[in-house]
């Protein structure tokens, strides 16, 4: 439990959550009661500037300090304000002092009686009649905050100490949704892997809801739990496929051989001959996977070396040339306007040519052609066109055709005499080169095969 993401995710968010709330409650309630106390300090002036206006204003009418409306402010401040007023004369001696007496009013309870215990601070004032100097007025008060004041600060921090609570009520709650929201992608992917590792080829992870992030990875996910599907179904397809091609010449020796043992037949030439056809069909299905294997080896070393793309077209013209006379279909050859250099293994290239021009040569009838040629629409590849006036195939079969065994028309597996490798041998050389390969054909149209080759490495 301690070691899951999502307690991880809500250990974090509290501990972020919780630093940033106690760091804002602090600053609020010390900025707060810095305010309160400048504010105290002020009114506190204010009521210290009428007693000041009475003193002076008595002392011009009658020349004294000390009057009755004074002392009556006095009396006023102490009893309900805590202001204890101490006046003196210009010589320093005290003419009335109130400040002994604020242990008298606290036993009255009239004040807050907490202030008896608190210490006491004192501002002092100079009295200035006509320029002139003519007493003090000491003010008393209490340090620490009084009745309404004291009352008033513990409310407002009662109310941050309530929203600090419930921040970290919402903060947890939130961490809670928040982390099973994002946690919840990521369980489901653990386990859609799991059902994976089981061997169930056919979970997806649904994609409503997720996280952006989160989507893109079961997006990928789920595209490589369909290619894991295809791949398996192509397994299963190329079992059949193979035990299918081994199957017909292995029964085929297996009555004509019987056929001999029983003395049904005769070993004349003509069926010994048919015996060892049926035999190099399977020596040839045999080496056409060993070149597939051997295309397939991710350790498989090219040869990589400059070459002209000009003169590899030359020499399977040379190379074909007869064959394609032979049964009667022509073959033509486009040279290309300039040398066309690129980089490749000369013998998988010319393995490459080899096998599509002998496609080509299987499937176009006698009487048609067939056009080689080389292209140089890319700067970085250089492209090689081979293009047949055969039969064609369908649209549907394209994406298909590299597969092991794959034919669109099952009734050229016997007339061809091919195994239906070639092209898969075909398409891992080329991804062994870096490079690419693309089809486009009709029925009774023909086929275009354009392949192109990386020039440098």
């Amino acid at each position: 439990m301690l070691q899951t993401l999502r307690f991880r995710i809500l250990l974090y968010f509290l501990i972020v959550s919780l630093v940033g709330v106690l760091v804002v409650s602090f600053f609020i309630q010390y900025g707060f009661e810095q305010s309160f106390k400048s504010y105290l300090e002020v009114n506190r002036e204010k009521e210290i500037n009428p007693v000041l206006n009475e003193i002076e204003k008595n002392y011009k009418t009658k020349g004294t300090l000390l009057s009755d409306s004074v002392v009556v402010l006095f009396h006023t401040h102490a009893m309900y304000d805590q202001l204890y007023f101490e006046l003196q004369g210009r010589d320093g001696k005290s003419i009335i002092n109130l400040f002994p007496l604020n242990k008298q009013v606290n036993s009255l309870g009239l004040v807050d009686s907490s202030t008896s215990d608190e210490k006491w601070d004192f501002s002092t004032y100079n009295i200035f009649v006509n320029q002139k100097m003519v007493g003090k007025l000491i003010v008393h008060y209490p340090e620490g905050l009084i009745n309404d004041e004291s009352t008033f600060l513990q409310r407002i921090q009662l109310y941050i100490y309530a929203a600090v609570c419930l921040t970290i009520v919402l903060a947890i709650l939130i961490s809670l949704f928040f982390s099973k929201t994002l946690t919840s992608g990521l369980n489901k992917l653990s386990f859609g892997a799991k059902e994976l590792r089981e061997h169930n080829l056919d979970i997806r992870i649904p994609l409503k809801g997720l996280p952006s992030e989160v989507k893109n990875l079961a997006i990928s996910f789920n595209k490589l739990a369909e290619s894991l599907g295809k791949e398996e179904m192509l397994r299963k397809q190329f079992t059949g496929d193979l035990a299918h091609e081994l199957r017909t010449p292995l029964a085929t020796l297996r009555s004509q051989i019987e056929a001999f043992q029983d003395g049904i037949w005769e070993p004349t030439p003509k069926r010994l001959e048919q015996c060892h056809e049926e035999l190099m069909r399977l020596v040839r299905l045999v080496n056409e996977l060993e070149k597939l294997l051997a295309a397939e080896n991710p350790q498989m070393k090219l040869e990589m070396v400059d070459l002209e793309a000009g003169a590899i077209l030359g020499a399977l013209w040379d190379m074909f040339m007869p064959l394609f006379t032979q049964k009667g279909v022509q073959l033509l050859k486009q040279e290309p306007l300039q040398e066309e250099w690129f980089h490749g293994d000369k013998d998988k290239i010319v393995q490459i040519l080899t096998n599509i021009l002998n496609n080509a040569l299987k499937y176009t009838p006698e009487g048609k052609s067939v056009t080689i040629s080389v292209l140089s629409e890319q700067d970085d590849y250089v492209c090689f066109l081979i293009k047949d006036e055969g039969a064609g195939m369908a649209e549907e079969d394209i994406p298909h055709i590299f597969e092991r065994f794959y034919r669109g028309d099952k009734s050229r597996d016997r007339k061809t005499g091919g195994v239906g490798i070639g092209l898969s041998i075909v398409k891992a050389l080329m991804d062994a080169h870096q490079g690419r390969i693309k089809v486009k054909s009709k029925i009774n149209m023909g086929t275009s095969i354009y392949l192109w080759f990386p020039r440098e490495e």
